[in-house]
This record gives structure tokens, sequence and C-alpha cells, in this order.
């Protein structure tokens, strides 16, 4: 429950360092938010991740991906996705697949 705490902290802290004046724009080219609904839950969450993009792509590498749980909702066919994009909102389908034991990568391909 502590890590839990201290990561809830942590995303909200950069959350902030996003739209902070002067330094938000150099952070938000290469860390933005995802909103996504829980494969089994139903509900929806968000979270900050890093993303590099590329047109209409966006790739997330998801880094000590058995200590996460998020990138699972994209497994398989994959799942439909928001994420924070020059400051708007975009929608998109995203589909995790395993680069390696300890990386996952989620393809988000966006909508026109």
């Amino acid at each position: 429950m502590q890590l839990k705490r201290v990561v809830n902290g942590f995303n909200r802290w950069f959350a902030g360092l996003r739209t902070a004046p002067g330094i938000g724009r150099f952070v938000s080219k290469h860390f933005t938010d995802i909103t996504y609904t829980g494969r089994r839950s139903g509900r929806t969450f968000s979270t900050p991740v890093g993303y590099r993009r590329t047109g209409d792509q966006v790739l997330i590498a998801v880094l000590l991906p058995d200590a996460k749980a998020w990138w699972r909702n994209f497994t398989g066919d994959g799942n439909p996705i928001s994420i924070v994009l020059d400051g708007a909102d975009r929608t998109g389908h995203a589909i995790a697949r395993r680069a390696s034991k300890r990386r996952v990568i989620v393809t988000v391909q966006l909508a026109a």
C-alpha cells in the first residue's frame, strides 16, 4: 500500500511538471498521459508514460513490465486508448507486444 501512495504522489507531481511554465513544453515532447478502460474492471484509468511519436503512430516502451499491469489491457487484439498530444486529447487503438523479457512495446495507431 505504501508503494502505491508513493507512485500516485509521483504521478501527480509529474503531471504538474508537464504543464509548468517554461519546462512544460520540453517535458511534454517525451511524456504524456494515457487514459484507458480496464479490461476486467471496466473502470477508467489514467497514467503518465514516456512516448515517441512518428506521424500517426505512438510507441510507448514499458520497462520492467512484470512490475506493471496497465499494459496488459492492450494484449491480443488491443483496445481503444486516449492520449494527450500537443495539448489535445487524441484517440487511437493500442496493441502491446513483448519485445524482450524485460521490455514491452505498446503501439498506438492514432485515429484520423
